[in-house]
């Protein structure tokens, strides 16, 4: 599954020269926890979240009386409070495209330790945003949708096999394999892919083979 499957199109953005509060408005009414900054020609140039805002409260609160002596004291001016979303945005924010996995989105999120990213075409422009909930429900999908998509997309799409051989059944996630193929190497690529679909907790294969092809020769028909 890709990250276009799951992604949400319709997103909630803002200008840079919006008012701080402007930006809370709009994410305390919509109930999220972030918002993509735009420019006139919808490119990503920024995002502003929670995060930003208790980083700007925190400056705020350090107090101004503190700030203006440290500012004399270095010789310079003092640095302005965030007033406009450019001034508390994070700017260059990680990004992905809708080709993309929902597991590589899912990675990227963990290590990144982002709640979102904002999905965006080559030359930046936003096409929509896909957040851990959306991950989240990729992972929740029913049992019937994850056999069918193992049958219809690895078992007939990509191997060429016949479903009339190859059971295929899920339960809670864990799928299970029964039939036979005509070569070993069959059983392993059905097992990695179906493992790789989304949702798909664990593969358990019970498939039987008539010729082994994984060492040069034909063998006696066995089990993985």
């Amino acid at each position: 599954m890709k990250v276009g499957d799951v992604m949400t199109p319709d997103v909630r953005t803002i200008d840079g020269d919006a008012p701080l509060k402007e930006a809370a408005t709009v994410m305390v009414k919509a109930g999220i926890s972030g918002l993509p900054v735009v420019d006139d020609d919808r490119k990503v140039v920024g995002i502003i979240t929670e995060a930003d805002f208790v980083t700007a409260e925190a400056n705020r609160s350090w107090g101004r009386q503190r700030r203006r002596l440290l500012a004399n004291f270095l010789g310079e001016a003092e640095h302005p409070q965030a007033k406009t979303v450019a001034d508390a945005m994070t700017t260059s924010p990680h990004t992905i495209d809708r080709g993309s996995s929902v597991t590589e989105a899912a990675r990227k999120m963990t290590d990144l330790r982002v709640k979102r990213l904002p999905v965006v075409t080559p030359d930046g422009t936003l096409e929509g945003i896909i957040s851990r909930a959306d991950v989240m429900g990729a992972f929740a999908r029913s049992d019937e949708e994850l056999r069918r998509e193992i049958v219809d997309d690895v078992l007939i799409g990509v191997l060429q096999l016949d479903p009339a051989t190859v059971q295929v059944d899920v339960t809670d996630g864990l799928v299970v394999l029964t039939g036979s193929v005509v070569a070993k190497s069959e059983t392993r690529l059905l097992e990695e892919l179906a493992v790789r679909v989304e949702g798909v907790i664990s593969v358990d294969s019970n498939l039987s083979w008539s010729h082994d092809d994984t060492k040069g020769g034909s063998g006696p028909s066995g089990l993985l």
